[in-house]
């Protein structure tokens, strides 16, 4: 039914709504999903929590709003997100609440409801994930004053690589960095990933105990998985978000020898290589332009020739870890990208399978330049091994673990 008020179109609704937020050290992200829709009635961000200019944006069906917070924290923000589910009849909807968290470590290998071991655990990891962590927890305090009543659940980007063998997440260093500080390959994007392994196995019609498939989730961050019969095997990510493929600002892999051959020369302290590797480097470094994959497309086609080349060192880092990472499994039926990049970068797939064609990989080229902008779909000529083009959903796979977990 819907309401007509001299403020906003009211949208009563009688179904349970799952609200999911992603919290960040100076932002909270957020949706709002009917338990059993994967599309959601308002999503947004608040941005630049604790400036002068912070702001919060909710996006619905009627447009897009953007309200000032002036200098809020994530407490304001939660308080405008309230306010405005209240305006539009969804607030005495929400049935549950679930969190995104990057870094769950070894102790969280599932999705559960929140409770105060659960956040101590959660505190106990952040040394493991020193920028997203903290900011997590914020948000989840946050959340329990604003809901109260409701059942809260948290969701690990780590969880879905915990099937990892030891071979694979164990690094070459003495074992006593492992027992004593949790050094060892944890892999991010797991909620992603977990989601494009269902739905491939679903779209494509591949046995749900017998398949092989390969995702490419790029975006500013960027990681590969292998996935063998559901389970996760192998993975590009490491402890820290920094290992693995070229990222947006990220330097992905790197001699160790390399970074203390630069810090001598450049007189860098450990802050400066962090910085430097994860701030200073990847595309942006290669380009020297612009850590946007699409600028960099633009300026390669007008002849940039370090443009040129962070793409090429793009593609070519991602095609010799996707290989790597076929070694993990019995059988490949599939290479899945998605992401921001995954997703509506033409260019940067069509370079990938070129390299890949040993694995029997060819290119529809007319069906590759059709999948962007959300339309999806298969980018392969019929005969030769799967690509494909899918939108990731993390904010539904929260929703869902939430509502399960809450027996909703």
């Amino acid at each position: 039914m819907i309401l007509q008020s001299d403020k906003d179109v009211t949208i009563m609704t009688t179904s349970k709504q799952i609200l999911v937020i992603n919290c960040g050290s100076s932002s909270v992200k957020f949706a709002l999903l009917p338990k059993d829709s994967r599309e959601p009635l308002l999503s947004g961000l608040a941005e630049c929590l604790g400036l002068a200019d912070a702001r919060i944006t909710f996006k619905t069906s009627e447009g897009k709003k953007t309200e000032s917070l002036d200098g809020g924290r994530h407490e304001e923000a939660m308080s405008a997100l309230t306010r405005f589910m209240e305006n539009h009849g969804w607030l005495d909807g929400v049935a549950a609440v679930g969190h995104r968290i990057v870094h769950g470590g070894e102790r969280f290998q599932a999705s559960v409801l929140v409770d105060d071991g659960v956040i101590e655990g959660i505190e106990a990891c952040s040394s493991l994930a020193p920028l997203h962590n903290p900011g997590h927890l914020v948000g989840i305090r946050a959340a329990r004053a604003a809901f109260p009543a409701l059942p809260q659940a948290v969701v690990f980007d780590t969880a879905f690589h915990q099937t990892l063998p030891r071979a694979a997440y164990m690094y070459a260093i003495p074992q006593r960095f492992y027992h004593d500080y949790g050094v060892r390959r944890y892999g991010m994007h797991g909620t992603s990933h977990r989601f494009i392994a269902s739905e491939t196995v679903a779209t494509l019609g591949l046995d749900p105990e017998r398949h092989g498939i390969l995702i490419a989730h790029l975006g500013n961050g960027a990681s590969a998985t292998a996935v063998s019969n559901g389970r996760c095997v192998d993975t590009t990510m490491g402890m820290t978000p920094l290992e693995g493929l070229v990222m947006g600002t990220r330097s992905g892999d790197i001699d160790p020898a390399a970074v203390t051959f630069i810090a001598r020369k450049e007189g860098l302290d450990l802050d400066g290589i962090d910085s430097l590797l994860n701030k200073q480097s990847g595309l942006l470094g290669i380009s020297g332009l612009s850590s946007d994959c699409r600028a960099l497309e633009d300026a390669a086609a007008e002849g940039n020739k370090d443009a040129q080349l962070a793409l090429d060192m793009f593609a070519h880092r991602l095609a010799r870890l996707l290989g790597g990472l076929a070694s993990s499994l019995e059988r490949l039926d599939a290479l899945v990208f998605t992401g921001g990049i995954g997703e509506n970068s033409s260019l940067l797939r069509e370079k990938t399978l070129a390299r890949l064609k040993i694995f029997g990989f060819a290119i529809d080229p007319a069906a590759n330049e059709r999948a962007v902008r959300g339309a999806g779909g298969l980018i392969s000529r019929p005969g030769s091994v799967m690509a494909m083009v899918m939108a990731t959903n993390e904010e539904w796979m929260i929703a869902r673990d939430t509502a399960e977990l809450a027996g909703l």
